[in-house]
């Protein structure tokens, strides 16, 4: 059975056919007029036509808004074998050669209503057309025919009528099933093969890879979910642009053996990730190779991870060679410097002497103060943890940062970008505010001709996240990878331990911390701490209390979640 949606279609598809079909019919009758005598009523015929245009009009607005569909199918197969029959015997009667649009209104019939209802039209245009005959003949009616067949030829007209009228509506209702059982075939098909789109669709977008296809000339034509997540860009931004422009490194090749390759990609919003490539071409059966498919898995975390190990491993040596030679190199610069204090008294020493013993005192300082600090680094730490605020422990830091700036004139302007009002953690404050106070140095130092240092805090899932971002020269991907290594300073008069203990610090609070940065674009430090709520609700139960942190050198770093700094 046809939809109501198609019997509608159908409906309306009959009214431009029936006006096309009138102005046609209207336009011949008219020139055979004109061209020859007839005796047909022009305007009576005229009248008729005009009717019969009013009629389908009258159709065509009907169906705007009454929706028995079936039932105006039927009243216009009806309406239309009346006017038929009408038509027929204004143009002659059996001379007529308008009788075909019995055949025309049986086929309507067939397709706009149940298969009976075919042979019922032909059963009704049979009686219309034989009463039409019958009339002209006795002549009940005016007849306009130009001949006279006798009785018998007369009623082998109506019989070879009523014969085609069965033939055509039993072939047209045969045909119209026959349409209807391959439109509901076609319809159950392209149900399957829709069914079958959506779930490869859904496969593909579920799969936890990124999955990219491209076209023969690398431009993207699929990205799934996974890849959108992991480029941090949405659909209308990748489709259509060209695959090989959104990463850093080159792409590997299907068509040669290396067929996977480790890429970088700079995001949008976040960090640069470090993407493992795939690469395979698409080929289709009979169609040969249409493009490739791109599968991305992110290594961000696991070369980050990497990198920890290969700097924990390089942070303990440097512990053990301390704790192994800081007191050997203290001795004797202790006797160094004592003697120097000693010669330094003599009286008869020339100002270039004892200038020269001012220079070695001076220097046996700064040696002392460099080994104090790498003893200070290497050796076990007292932590006191217990319930306390950040946010004041970084306004007292950043209030006295702002008092020594003002103070040198430096032109540094220091902004608090606080989201919270509280942001309680289980932390050493004093620890912690060494950590804030190291940040806080690397960035003046960072800005010698003056910029804008922006402290910000904010909540960021189970961790609070403090960031420390300057303007000042920025640093290479190499330096900000050993940032946190020992001895890595690149100020002038740094001992390079400041943010080698930082790092030591945040280990012991099992925090994060990174930075990143690239060179003339300033530096961000980041420092993430486990949120109080979040302790109690992962059940990590510590009470406050004085802790001894001996080695952490040998403790991984929690630097999760983050990715290579940009460069």
């Amino acid at each position: 059975m046809q939809s109501t949606f198609d019997e509608r279609n159908w409906l309306a598809w009959l009214v431009k056919v029936r006006i096309l079909i009138l102005t046609f019919l209207l336009a011949i009758q008219l020139a055979v007029a004109r061209l020859s005598p007839t005796p047909l009523p022009l305007r009576l015929f005229v009248g008729t036509i005009a009717l019969w245009f009013s009629l389908s009009l009258g159709y065509a607005i009907l169906l705007s808004f009454w929706q028995e569909h079936r039932l105006q199918a039927s009243l216009q197969v009806l309406t239309d074998l009346v006017v038929v029959s009408l038509v027929v015997h204004l143009t002659g009667g059996w001379d007529s050669s308008l009788n075909f649009l019995y055949p025309l209104v049986i086929i309507v019939a067939s397709i706009l209503l149940p298969r009976v209802w075919a042979h019922l039209v032909a059963a009704l245009a049979f009686i219309l057309y034989g009463t039409v005959l019958e009339l002209n003949y006795y002549g009940v009616v005016t007849s306009y025919c130009t001949t006279h067949p006798g009785l018998k030829t007369l009623q082998a007209i109506i019989f070879v009528n009523l014969f085609a009228y069965l033939a055509v509506a039993y072939l047209a209702g045969l045909l119209t099933t026959k349409l209807r059982q391959a439109r509901v075939q076609l319809k159950n098909a392209s149900g399957a093969l829709e069914n079958l789109q959506i779930l490869h669709e859904n496969i593909i977008q579920s799969i936890g890879s990124g999955l990219i296809t491209t076209g023969l000339d690398g431009h993207i034509t699929l990205v799934n979910s996974a890849a959108q997540k992991l480029l941090e860009r949405s659909p209308n931004e990748l489709l259509g642009t060209p695959v090989a422009k959104l990463f850093l490194d080159a792409l590997p090749n299907a068509e040669s053996q290396l067929t996977h390759a480790e890429v970088r990609f700079d995001t949008q919003k976040s960090f640069r990730k470090t993407l493992r490539v795939r690469v395979a071409t698409l080929n289709v059966p009979d169609r040969g190779t249409l493009g490739y498919v791109y599968a991305l898995d992110d290594l961000t975390e696991i070369r980050r991870l990497e990198r920890e190990v290969r700097m924990q491993d390089r942070l303990a040596a440097v512990g053990r060679l301390a704790a192994a030679i800081a007191h050997e190199i203290r001795n004797p610069l202790t006797s160094i410097a004592g003697s120097v204090s000693m010669l330094s008294g003599i009286p008869e020493m020339s100002p270039e002497h004892r200038q020269l013993l001012d220079i070695v005192t001076r220097e046996s300082q700064r040696l002392n103060g460099i080994i104090t600090d790498f003893l200070a680094y290497s050796r076990g730490k007292q932590y006191r943890f217990e319930k306390v605020d950040l946010v004041p422990l970084l306004e007292d830091t950043l209030t006295l940062m702002r008092h020594r700036m003002a103070a040198e004139n430096t032109g540094i302007v220091i902004e608090s970008r606080f989201t919270v009002r509280q942001a309680w953690s289980l932390a050493d404050g004093d620890r912690i505010k060494q950590v804030f106070w190291n940040f806080g140095e690397n960035a003046i130092r960072a800005m010698r001709n003056g910029g804008n240092l922006r402290v910000g805090i904010e909540r960021l899932g189970d961790d609070w996240q403090i960031s420390f971002a300057d303007t000042g020269t920025g640093m290479t991907p190499q330096q900000t990878e050993k940032i946190f290594e020992p001895f890595q300073s690149s100020f002038e008069g740094g001992t390079g331990l400041g943010l080698a203990v930082v790092y030591q610090i945040v280990q012991a609070h099992e925090g994060k911390v990174w930075a990143r940065s690239k060179p003339g674009q300033g530096t961000t430090f980041v420092l993430r701490l486990r949120r109080l709520d979040a302790e109690r609700q992962s059940d990590r139960t510590a009470l406050p209390g004085t802790f001894a942190v001996p080695d952490t050198h040998s403790q991984l770093a929690a630097v999760a979640g983050e990715g290579r700094p940009r460069g």
